[in-house]
């Protein structure tokens, strides 16, 4: 029962052993939890009584707990972060939530996130897709002054939005086609907004929406569901963006790599 400053809820989270089992929602009943408590530090206080019991512990994603690395992927209540906006789950506090409220608990649904244990999913889609074209070349030698290529104030707050991303992938999980476009838009338009980045810009784009479409992932349909949930609050006009840069590449036939001759001439 909880006292006057603690809280009890009714926790029904997603177990799964492995990627080959199936996986189902088990209920727990969770009773002294300050309102103050992170919703990470929740499942940690569930985790602890479920190995003082004996009981495998619930496995999810963590690392910073500061809304920076974007590894607490969870939907509660069915929206990804949960339901507080423009933050990250490990932002979040309990005293959002009503005293004997039930909070459902699942990992990112999304077939290019295949779940690996409980709500841990995998997420490397994403790094392959940054590493198909997120990347700038640069000339060896001295350092370059910082202002030695002149960049406008609102090129800069918009390369820095887009910048902000932190890769998390809400905006898949929100998606009804587990579209990536937000993420990936947001990840070209960093590099291809900059002076810097402007020599591989064509290629950047074609390679890195090659890469999103062989994982797996679905089409945009500008339902802005992305937009919605992205605790960074990185909009919609990005994916604009990157609609426009991967036409004009296209067009000017950026994607064409040189083939090999029969016989190797």
């Amino acid at each position: 029962m909880s006292t006057s400053n603690s809280m009890t809820f009714n926790i029904r989270i997603w177990r799964q052993k492995n990627a080959k089992t199936p996986g189902k929602l088990v209920e727990y009943k969770l009773d002294g939890i300050s309102p103050d408590m992170s919703f990470l530090e929740m499942l940690d206080q569930l985790n602890e009584r479920l190995y003082a019991k004996g009981e495998e512990p619930v496995a999810f994603d963590h690392d910073c707990r500061e809304g920076i690395c974007g590894m607490c992927s969870l939907n509660v209540n069915g929206i990804p972060h949960g339901p507080d906006s423009q933050v990250t789950i490990c932002q979040t506090h309990m005293r959002i939530f009503k005293d004997g409220q039930t909070i459902t608990i699942e990992p990112w649904r999304s077939t290019a996130f295949p779940v690996i244990k409980d709500c841990v999913v995998d997420r490397s889609a994403f790094d392959r897709i940054i590493q198909a074209g997120g990347f700038v070349s640069v000339n060896t030698g001295g350092t370059p002054d910082a202002n030695a290529l002149p960049i406008s104030k609102e090129i800069a707050d918009l390369a820095m939005d887009a910048a902000a991303c932190i890769g998390c992938g809400a905006c898949v999980a929100a998606c009804k086609n587990s579209s990536a476009l937000l993420f990936v838009s947001a990840k070209a338009s960093q590099l291809n907004l900059l002076p810097q980045g402007k020599a591989e810009k064509d290629r950047r784009v074609l390679k890195m929406v090659e890469a999103m479409d062989k994982e797996g992932f679905g089409a945009c349909t500008n339902t802005n569901s992305c937009e919605a949930v992205c605790p960074k609050g990185i909009p919609v006009t990005f994916i604009a963006q990157l609609n426009r840069d991967y036409a004009w590449a296209m067009l000017k036939g950026a994607a064409a790599e040189p083939k090999a001759t029969v016989g190797g001439a």
